[in-house]
């Protein structure tokens, strides 16, 4: 008899038909495929095989779901699979929670993060912070599962070069932070991220200001000049569709970091099939999908009072404008629950853990570079030696 394997929803499922979601094997060696950024495809890591990852089967239509506004959808060219927004307002009858294969969630003890992997994944190192005290944690049947994923596009070797590079340009980074710039010591992660499509309408009331010169005469009878600033009141409606308003759903970083190697482009996404996880890790969201959307609507009404600034400017020709009431409406909400496409790696300096990222669809590096001592001591040697001997040859002479 088949092994049997509960799947995310505490149902049976055929654990051979599970395995073989993320196990690919090679059809000429047998060896187990992975994803291979640099061709989009499966690819085995021994002799170099291709196979192409199979078109995600287009969810079955929901009547009573609202359709999706031009312009938010994307096409799979291969299969005609279109992406389905899920409705904000209906996350229990839309929301998905089957990841397409059997899956263990472990939770680092050190850093909090919790990270999904195949089962037969042998990692036990937390890719955020390197801590090996990782445990296999209950999976939660109320998790959702992804709706998207943005594939990976920079290799593990182009990521280990484009952040030696970075770490190269810092001048007081130790030695240790740039030897430590390897191929292998970067993990390629999936970030979880709820994105937010919506349809915004708002009455704002406000104020312009347009400067003039005025001329006086000050205390000593002198003629000077100020600028005047005339207000008027104004009104107005604003609409706007909100497209793909991005929401980190880890709870592990912090929004500073994680904005260092933003923009993504997250409108290449592509229908989640398991094989995309070949060979990589993907965080489980931390952040709630309200929490997500109360954070989102924060973003979207911080956009639109800059808008409404600038618009209320331009309609009047000011030089100045300002809001006294911002009333928002939103309508026609939908989601998506994408992974985004991580390289990281971290080490430990003085004690202290130093994390590395480097987004794995455009190459862009980020994190905080730890400063050496030593290094800094020299340069103030240096400057403090240039500024003295500056004094003594132009300043001597006084």
């Amino acid at each position: 008899m088949a092994e049997q394997i509960l799947d995310s929803n505490g149902e049976l499922k055929d654990a051979a038909k599970l395995m073989s979601a993320t196990e690919k094997k090679c059809p000429s060696c047998g060896a187990a495929l992975e994803f291979n950024a640099a061709v989009g495809k499966l690819k085995c890591p021994f002799c170099e095989t291709e196979v192409d990852i199979p078109a995600a089967e287009k969810p079955a239509a929901d009547p009573e779901k609202p359709k999706k506004l031009a312009g938010v959808g994307q096409v799979q060219k291969e299969g005609a699979t279109e992406e389905i927004e899920l409705d904000l307002d209906n996350l229990e009858k839309t929301g998905n929670r089957d990841w397409g294969t059997a899956t263990k969630v472990f939770n680092c003890k050190n850093c909090g993060a919790e990270i999904v992997m195949d089962v037969n994944s042998l990692s036990t190192t937390c890719p955020y912070c390197g801590s090996n005290h990782v445990t296999e944690a209950a999976d939660d049947a109320g998790t959702l599962s992804p709706g998207g994923v943005v594939p990976f596009q920079i290799t593990q070797q182009q990521a280990s070069e484009l952040f030696r590079k970075w770490i190269g340009s810092k001048l007081f980074a130790p030695n240790a932070a740039k030897k430590s710039a390897q191929a292998d010591a970067f993990q390629g992660v999936y970030l979880p991220y709820w994105t937010f499509d919506a349809q915004t309408e708002t009455d704002y009331t406000g104020k312009y200001g347009i400067d003039r010169t005025e001329h006086y005469k000050d205390s000593d009878g002198k003629d000077q000049t100020r600028t005047v600033t005339d207000w008027y009141n104004t009104s107005g409606h604003h609409s706007e569709f909100i497209d793909d308003e991005l929401v980190c759903a880890s709870k592990n970083h912090t929004e500073s970091f994680l904005k260092s190697i933003e923009p993504f482009d997250t409108g290449s996404n592509v229908v989640y099939t398991p094989e995309y996880l070949s060979g990589y890790l993907a965080e489980r969201y931390t952040v709630p999908l309200d929490e997500g959307w109360n954070s989102a609507t924060k973003q979207i009404q911080s956009h639109l009072h800059s808008v409404i600034l600038s618009e209320i400017r331009s309609d009047h020709n000011a030089d100045k404008s300002d809001i006294n009431k911002m009333d928002v409406n939103f309508s026609k909400m939908t989601y998506k629950y994408l992974l985004l496409p991580l390289w990281m790696s971290s080490f430990t300096f003085n004690g202290k853990v130093f994390q590395f990222v480097v987004n794995g669809q455009t190459g862009k590096v980020g994190g905080k570079s730890p400063v050496s001592a030593i290094k800094v001591i020299i340069a103030i040697l240096i400057a403090i030696a240039i500024i003295v001997i500056f004094f003594l040859i132009f300043g001597g002479g006084n």
